[in-house]
């Protein structure tokens, strides 16, 4: 032992011990009536709920876009980076708008007539805008360099069924209506995507609401039983989270879908982040942006399965089975269910949700208080 440790446990020794001058049987007790900080975290629920937010936002990350690692932190890579820079913006883009471009014009050059002069063969017209608009997608996932493997059957026309998939971008309905001409429920979007909406693809059955507007869902429900009804009509394709979500995630299907009386098929879509982050987050990015992302990339990969058909089982409700196909689509492209409305992202927590998680925590501290 040192002299330092010595001199310590000698002082030590000549502290006096308090306990040895209280009676008998009587301890050292706190002053009552003193509030510390761990009588606050042990006594309220609502703080250990926020600590956990905090920790561990289940909510939040389904709609955060993982920025990729950066390689090019060396000497040795930073060139190799620059000459993929250079090939991407210089030589690759603008390849895809010239491809994009001709499209477009072979599109509209073909479309216009087509709509315009066969109105009086609604049949015939139908056949050829819904191959036109199968054509177009093409070619906008070719101005992507789309890498994109379909597993399963190709849906066919067929009354009373629809088809329902998890939604990351609204690249997630080109790349399913370059292979099948889909009716699509969509949210009603603004600029150059609203007029294509309203115009061209109207012309395969799509139907448009505003989530703003309480009036389109039931009119939305109305379309949506009839449309279903029609041996002629589109396939029907619903994205039943209501919202883009990352692709790591599936929030809570909307029952809408699972509420029409007819054949589910599910569609699971899965996009390999090797290039790019397909991801679409509308509230920081408009879908320009985000198509100029891509087609700034390397190449979208993405898997899509067709998988097999689903109906409701006697004694299911709406829900169970929107969940059950949830779970289906889920363990098809490895995603993690989480248990949130997608609708949550576009609202704020109701007052009446907010009084009564105001009054549990006055409540806890009143007893608290008391007890003190």
């Amino acid at each position: 032992m040192n002299s330092n440790e010595k001199l310590s446990s000698e002082l030590d020794l000549d502290q006096p011990n308090l306990e040895d001058y209280l009676p008998s049987g009587s301890t050292i007790q706190e002053p009552r009536g003193k509030l510390r900080l761990r009588d606050f975290l042990d006594i309220s629920p609502t703080l250990t709920e926020a600590a956990g937010a905090i920790i561990d936002d289940s909510f939040t990350r389904c709609f955060k876009s993982n920025p990729p690692e950066t390689w090019n932190w060396n000497v040795y890579l930073f060139p190799l980076w620059c000459c993929g820079v250079v090939m991407r913006y210089f030589i690759i883009f603008p390849v895809r708008v010239l491809v994009l471009t001709i499209g477009w014009i072979i599109f509209l050059s073909s479309y216009i007539p087509v709509h315009i002069l066969l109105k009086g063969h609604d049949k015939l017209r139908k056949k050829l805008e819904r191959s036109l608009v199968e054509l177009i997608c093409s070619f906008f996932v070719a101005s992507w360099t789309g890498v994109v493997k379909y597993h399963g059957p190709r849906p066919s026309m067929r009354p009373k069924q629809v088809f329902v998939a998890n939604h990351t971008s609204m690249i997630d309905f080109i790349i399913l209506e370059q292979m099948t001409a889909f009716a699509v429920i969509m949210q009603k979007h603004p600029g150059w995507v609203g007029l294509l909406q309203s115009t061209i693809l109207e012309s395969v059955g799509c139907i448009w609401f505003n989530r703003s507007e309480a009036k389109d869902r039931e009119i939305v429900a109305r379309k949506l039983r009839e449309h279903v009804q029609g041996a002629e009509n589109n396939p029907l394709l619903i994205f039943p989270e209501g919202t883009c979500v990352n692709n790591h995630y599936t929030v809570m299907f909307k029952k809408g879908a699972f509420e029409l009386g007819c054949t589910v098929c599910p569609i699971a879509i899965k996009y390999n982040k090797i290039f790019v982050d397909a991801f679409w987050n509308s509230r920081k990015q408009s879908f320009t942006t985000h198509l100029l992302q891509l087609m700034t990339s390397w190449a979208v990969v993405c898997d899509v399965w067709y998988l097999e058909p689903q109906n409701m089982k006697p004694g299911e409700t709406a829900i169970e089975f929107a969940e059950r196909v949830r779970d289906i689509i889920s363990v098809r492209a490895g995603l993690r269910k989480v248990p949130w409305d997608g609708y949550l992202k576009y609202s704020r927590p109701s007052p009446k949700h907010r009084e009564l998680k105001q009054q549990s925590f006055s409540e806890s501290m009143l007893r608290r208080l008391e007890e003190k």
